[in-house]
């Protein structure tokens, strides 16, 4: 999968995608991070023929999807941020219709849906609506549908949005799953710990440019070898002790606060810590808890955006009418 250079502007004024490249490999997982509205949905849709680039090219499996959209259509499966499932059927009833859809035969069909079931642990309930289903069932269902085709490139647009714990565990055993089958994925997902567990590579994008890519460990390597992290009573202290730790670390953006903590980024970590709590008691400042430990992807995340992944995944965001949800591939 590739995409190369991709520019999306909406209302001649909002640019989407501006430039936006990356290139998936056969068989491996790209997570694509990024703050709500940076151009996640939006590379997803065109990757996927639902929006066509003002400029750049972009190809799955070979196939140029502007060219060839059709061809383009019967090789990507997807999965988008809502579940594509109608309430109103049974669960074996969905998947049937995609099957349908998708122009199997009446009997492939059927093997079909009771293979994916099964394989999502949905036999027990494969005869219910989807009124009776939880928000883990549904979205299990949604990425069964997403597979009816067989599809070997797959799109999963934040598919454990709204999942409680256990249900996202269990949703990235399915996923690891398909691409030991050989499954090329692309995933979008607000969940740091989602792409350090399943992507071999990570793309950070942010208002609509590609600012950040490597393997989880090269991308905390940029932040250092570890992070001195100070947790302070209230923001008020936190800002002071900005101001008293400036200069500390490997570089003059090395101390980054988020709320009341205050992380310094140092390839020293035992050094940096001991300047730090000599700037802190020469400013008069008491802190709350003080460590050292290893960045994590939130970190990289918070480095590179300016705030946590977690602002920007409770950030409001408006759900898609029925009308403008994407189709299940």
């Amino acid at each position: 999968m590739v995409a190369d250079s991709l520019v999306k502007t909406f209302n001649g004024t909002v640019k989407a995608l501006d430039g936006v490249s990356f290139e998936i490999p056969q068989g491996t997982v790209l997570g694509l991070l990024g703050p709500n509205g940076a151009g996640k949905t939006t590379a997803v849709r065109v990757l996927t023929t639902l929006l066509k680039p003002d400029s750049g090219r972009a190809s799955v499996a070979g196939i140029d999807v502007v060219a060839r959209p059709q061809a383009a259509r019967r090789v990507i499966g997807l999965a988008g941020q809502y579940a594509a499932v109608d309430e109103a059927l049974t669960g074996r009833e969905n998947l049937l219709l995609v099957g349908s859809l998708n122009h199997l035969d009446r009997r492939a069909r059927q093997q079909r849906a009771t293979d994916l079931l099964d394989r999502f642990d949905l036999s027990d309930a494969a005869d219910r609506t989807l009124k009776t289903y939880s928000g883990g069932m549904r979205r299990r269902l949604d990425l069964a549908a997403a597979l009816v085709a067989r599809p070997p490139v797959l799109f999963l647009d934040e598919p454990t949005t709204g999942l409680d714990p256990r249900s996202r565990i269990d949703l990235w055993s399915v996923i690891s799953d398909l691409v030991n089958d050989g499954t090329t994925l692309l995933l979008t997902t607000q969940y740091l710990e989602e792409a350090d567990r399943l992507a071999d590579q990570i793309c950070v994008v942010d208002h609509g440019r590609v600012i950040a890519e490597g393997t989880a460990s090269e991308l905390k390597d940029r932040l250092g070898g570890t992070l001195v992290e100070v947790t302070l009573d209230d923001d008020g202290l936190a800002a002071a002790a900005v101001g008293a730790l400036s200069g500390v670390g490997d570089d003059h953006d090395s101390v980054k606060r988020e709320g009341s903590v205050v992380r310094v980024a140092t390839a020293t970590g035992p050094a940096t810590l001991t300047e730090v709590v000599r700037r802190l008691d020469a400013a008069g400042i008491e802190f709350a808890g003080l460590q050292l430990r290893q960045p994590s992807l939130d970190d990289v995340f918070l480095a590179l955006t300016g705030h946590a992944a977690e602002e920007a995944a409770t950030a409001p965001k408006s759900k898609p009418s029925r009308r403008q949800k994407e189709p299940v591939s």
